[in-house]
Parts: structure tokens; sequence; C-alpha cells
């Protein structure tokens, strides 16, 4: 919300829905900050919101997915008065932008966009302050502390970090002036009790531990309404204070759901089940956001998920560090759904992820133009060639079950894991199913099984295939927005994708005859560096290649590097010793039938360290049309042997 960054909270089904006998499900990101700091990171959560509502969708669930803007603040006042226009004005343009070309652009599928300007979000906080009044929860006082613009937060002494903003490291400035406070500290046990008893209640357990901590240094009483602001909301009754933005802001999420204004709507979607939240907000969800709840005697989340930011090296990604990416270049550049698959399988759910034009390059090439692009031009090369451009039946009793069984597999995985929000491992487990795949074209060979006249195996095994795509063209859906339909139609379908339930196996392709196209994703060739003229040239010396160590080495173990889906540990002998060597070839060979096999290796390669492993060089392979191949010995040769 403050500050640029994104929350999504998913809300998991309470209760059935009796006319349709649906789930409800109710997801939101939190509502975007208006700012000119606009960067890739900021799509990062409602991309990921996206997903889930249409994941949901998918399993014919009911979705009320709500995304907007939060608009009041001194911040926003002031930087209106710089340029000459309104708040709302200032606010207006760039709203405009978020809804289209961003949103839109991104296939971002809210149901509402939620202003925190509008009407019917202002009743809202009007009335829930006045409630909170007359009870006794909001009081008038005075306050005198330290508080920081860029957050707008107000912090005591104590909390302060070398006299900065403990959350943005920012210079604060010393205030006093009259104004309302509520009061946390009359919650400050009951939250800690609700913690503790419910060890879910905040994810992951670094920010639960955190929060306790934050909680037992002791809660103040929050300023919850600024005079001399005029941007914000009136407090009722008292219009020379405005209500402090972030009470305002949290508030959004009752509004949308409908709450004082849709009983039925707001019975049916609340309470939430998780708040999915940028790490740096988690405390603004985690403790005054619960009592605000606890205050008005309504259910709290179920979780708070504090995941965490896209990075450029080390450091957060933003205008003030010189390292923002415009989103809108990514997506001219790279098209939507390349952009989406990037941010949704680059960074496991929950922990920091890393940026760099290249990995999207990469993540382009080898996940959706080698696997899955490759995948389906040869399936539907085969079918033309080998069947006459007709979808082959499924003779049962021939059939081997291994892409069936691996179907039903990722079926369930990506259940599971969108379930528990790893979107993330979600798209591994479909790109396990592609890449078996495509391991089973090698392993059958329907080439040979062509001149063996090997005619109901070969019509299994191209059934097979094209059913293993069509299943894949289900479980990306809610990933992907283009791609789902391209691969559908070059088999043959002409219905889009409906429901989850769709990706079985065992569909009556009879009669259906594939449409070959254009590839799904054409390579992408990474942009270089002007080069020299030394460096024009392609040609090296034979001193150059001579710096090469390569030897022959055997291969003593192999292990998959556990949570990476290509990378295998392996144990070389290279006529001296054993040394390690991490290599991303799990896609193409099973580790125990690498045991024993020669390879030929970079011996004098700078060790790196990847996943945690120091890896002790490199082997030689080589690569086209989706397959790889280790570089061997036509012949034995002894551990060490020079290659020249």
């Amino acid at each position: 919300m403050r500050r640029g960054f994104l929350l999504a909270s998913a809300l998991r089904p309470q209760k059935e829905r009796t006319t349709l006998g649906q789930s409800q499900w109710y997801i939101t990101t939190p509502i975007y900050y208006p700012s000119d700091n606009l960067h890739v990171g900021h799509a990062y959560t409602t991309v990921a919101a996206d997903a889930l509502a249409r994941f949901h969708r998918l399993r014919g669930e009911s979705v009320l997915f709500v995304t907007g803007t939060d608009e009041h603040g001194q911040k926003i006042q002031k930087k209106a008065d710089e340029i000459g226009q309104s708040p709302l004005e200032f606010v207006t343009k760039i709203v405009e932008f978020i809804q289209d070309p961003l949103w839109k652009r991104l296939g971002v599928s809210y149901d509402d966009f939620i202003r925190t300007t509008e009407t019917r979000h202002e009743q809202v906080v009007q009335a829930i302050f006045a409630r909170l009044v007359r009870q006794g929860d909001i009081y008038k006082g005075v306050y005198e502390g330290w508080y920081c613009l860029p957050d707008e937060s107000y912090w005591t002494e104590s909390k302060l970090v070398d006299g900065k903003c403990p959350d943005c490291g920012r210079p604060v400035e010393r205030v006093k002036q009259e104004s309302y406070f509520f009061r946390l500290s009359r919650y400050q046990d009951r939250l800690r009790r609700y913690i503790v008893g419910h060890p879910d209640f905040i994810q992951p357990t670094s920010r639960r531990n955190e929060m306790l901590n934050f909680i037992d240094a002791g809660l103040e009483d929050l300023s919850v309404s600024r005079t001399g602001v005029r941007w914000g909301i009136p407090v009722p009754d008292d219009p020379e204070h405005t209500i402090y933005v972030w009470f305002d802001a949290l508030i959004n999420y009752l509004t949308a759901a409908g709450y004082l204004q849709n009983e039925a709507q707001f019975e049916a979607a609340w309470p939430a089940n998780v708040h999915l939240v940028g790490k740096e907000i988690v405390r603004f969800h985690s403790v005054i956001w619960p009592i605000i709840l606890m205050a008005l005697d309504l259910p709290l989340p179920e979780r708070v998920f504090g995941h965490g930011w896209l990075l450029i090296g080390q450091n957060k990604m933003g205008k003030s560090m010189g390292n923002a990416v415009d989103p809108i270049e990514l997506l001219d550049r790279y098209g939507t759904d390349a952009v989406r698959y990037f941010l949704l399988r680059e960074v496991p759910f929950g922990a920091d992820g890393s940026y760099t034009e290249e990995a999207l390059v990469l993540r382009t090439n080898v996940d959706l133009a080698n696997d899955l692009g490759n995948l389906l031009s040869r399936t539907t090369a085969m079918i033309n060639r080998f069947w006459g451009s007709k979808v082959p039946p499924l003779v049962a009793a021939e059939d081997d079950g291994i892409l069936a069984g691996e179907a039903a597999s990722v079926y369930r995985e990506v259940e599971q894991a969108m379930e528990q929000l790893a979107i993330s491992d979600a798209l591994v487990s479909i790109f396990r199913l592609v890449g078996r795949a495509n391991k089973y074209i090698e392993e059958q060979k329907p080439w040979d099984l062509v001149k063996q006249n090997q005619t109901v195996k070969l019509g299994n095994v191209l059934y097979g295939l094209w059913e293993t795509l069509r299943i894949v063209s289900v479980l990306m859906t809610p990933f992907l927005l283009e791609t789902p339909e391209k691969i559908r139609r070059q088999l043959g379908l002409d219905t889009p994708v409906s429901r989850y339930t769709e990706a079985v196996f065992g569909f009556d392709a009879k009669g259906l005859e594939i449409r070959r196209g254009e590839p799904l994703f054409p390579r992408i060739e990474p942009v270089e560096a002007p080069k020299s003229a030394e460096e024009e040239s392609d040609l090296i010396a034979i001193e150059d290649f001579q710096k090469l160590d390569l030897r022959v080495g055997t291969v003593r173990s192999a292990e998959v590097v556990k949570g990476a889906d290509r990378l295998l540990k392996l144990t070389v002998f290279d006529g001296q010793r054993e040394r390690t060597i991490v290599s991303g070839i799990r896609a193409h060979y099973e580790p125990d039938a690498l045991v024993g096999q020669q390879v030929v290796l970079v011996a004098n390669l700078k060790p790196a360290k990847l996943r945690g492993i120091v890896s002790e060089g490199m082997l030689l392979a080589g690569s086209a049309d989706g397959r790889l191949s280790l570089v061997a010995p036509v012949s034995p040769l002894p551990e060490g042997a020079r290659v020249k």
C-alpha cells in the first residue's frame, strides 16, 4: 500500500454458497500508492494475486478480486502542490495509467478497482472511526514524537535506528500536534495471545518472530489523525483533523468486501484467510490491522503472509536507487506471458528474488521456447507426418501409462501448491511434466516405431504426447494469458479451458486434426553490449585455446540438488582427484544413468557456488531442438586424459 508496494489478500472459502454450491473467495492486492516510482517490482504481487484468482475461478469457485489505489496523505498533497494541481487531479492521472495500460497489459483480472477517495470508502472509514470513538478505543490527546514523511509513520525515540526511520532508513522530523489516538495498548496482550495460539497467523516464521519481538517491546497508542493536512478523510464532527492514511487505507479490505453496505456480500467473503503483504508492511497488517478488527468484534484473517522483494543485485528496486525497471518496456520487448512467467516462476513466494534481464531471457528461452515450445512443435510435426495430421485414438490395453501417471501427480501437486500460495512450485511441477514428455519422445523413438510397423504403440505414444500438451494448456491457464489458447489451437481444439478438472488423462480426441503454427516463443537473442574492433572477430589464437584444461573424467556419483529443478550434483574423478560439479542437465539425464559414464570437463574453471554447493568445473555438452547430450570419448580413455 504505502511506499508503492502491493499487498494481496486471498481469502480461503469460509462457507458453501447455497445457490451454486460453490465456495466464495475474496482476493485483493493492497491498494497501490500512486507515485512516479513505478517499476516491475510493483507488478509482482498483483500478478501473483491474479494467478490465484484465475486458479480458483478455474476450479469453479466464486471469486471477488479487488485491487485499487491508496490516494490520501501528506505526501500526495505536497507533490500535487509542487506541480500546481489538486491532489485528485494528480492521483487520477496515475490511477488511469495503473488501470490501463499496466494492469490491462499484464492481464490483471480484477472485479473491482477501489480508490480510497470514493464516497463508499469514506463513509465506511468515518463510520468505523466514530464507533471506536464512542466505545473509547479512540481518544483525543497531544502527539509529540518523530515522523517519517516518506512512510507517513510515527516513531518513538527508542524505535529509531541511528536517528532515522527503522523501516526505510530516511530522516525523520520532530512534530507536536493535537491528535486522536487509537488504543493499541488496550489490545496488546490479547493480540499476543492470539499470535502465540495461532502459529500460522503470521508467516513465514521469521516475520512472526519479528512481530512478537515488536509487541514485547511494548505497543504505544497510535496517532490516527492529522491537523494541517487538507488531503484526507475528515474526522467525524471534527473537520480540523483528517484520518491517518494507514488507518484509512487498511479499512479498504472491509469496504471492498461490502462492510456496512452489502451485508450479504460481506457475510460470504469475510473473514480473510490470508493477506499477502510486502515484508516491509507486515507490522501494519499483523499489529494495527488485527487490533482494528478486534475492536470492531470482527474475525481476524487466518494468515498474514509477508513475501519478499524483487531485488537488483542485493538492493531493493526503486527510482531513488537508480535501478527501477519499467514494466511497460519489458512488456513491449518480451510480451505479457514471458514477463508473467518470469515474475511467477523466478521467485519462491515468501523469499527475496533477484531480477536481471538476462535471467528473464534465460527463463523464456529455456523453459518456454526450448522445453514447452519444442515439445509442441515436435509433437504436432510427428502427428502430421506419422498419422496424417489426425490425433490418434488411445488403445488402453497397449498404453504404458507413463505420461498419464505423471500428469495425475502434477495435477495434485499444482492444487496443493496453489492452496499453499507456492506459485513458483506449481510452475516447477508443470514444467516437470513438460520435461518428462520431452524425455518420453527420446525413450519411445516414434520414428523407429514407424520403421518397425508398431502402429498401435506409435498411436499411443503420439496420443500421450498430444494429451500431455492438452493437460499442460489447462494447468497453465491461471499463469499465462495467451499461450494456453495457442497450444490448444495447434492441437486442434477450438474450445477454451473452462474447468481445472479438464486436466485429466483420457480426452476423446476422435476426429480432431492438428493445426501446426508458429513457434510459441521464438528464441530471444540476448542483447549484447557494443564490441570493440578486436572483439568483433570470432577467431581465436591457438594460445587462447590452449588455456583451457579439458580432461576426460568418470562420474562416480550423481544426485538431485534439493530445491533446484534443473541441477544435478556430480562427483567426477579426473585422474587425480574427485571433484564436485553442479550441472544443469537434470531434465535430460537421470542421476543413476550417469554413474560410470565418461565425460569431458573444463578442469581449470574458476570454482563457483551454486545453491550453496561449490562447483569445481563444467561438463561439455551439445544441444539442439530441445535435446542435450554430454560430450564423451567415442572409446573409453583413462581418467585425466587431455582433450586437445
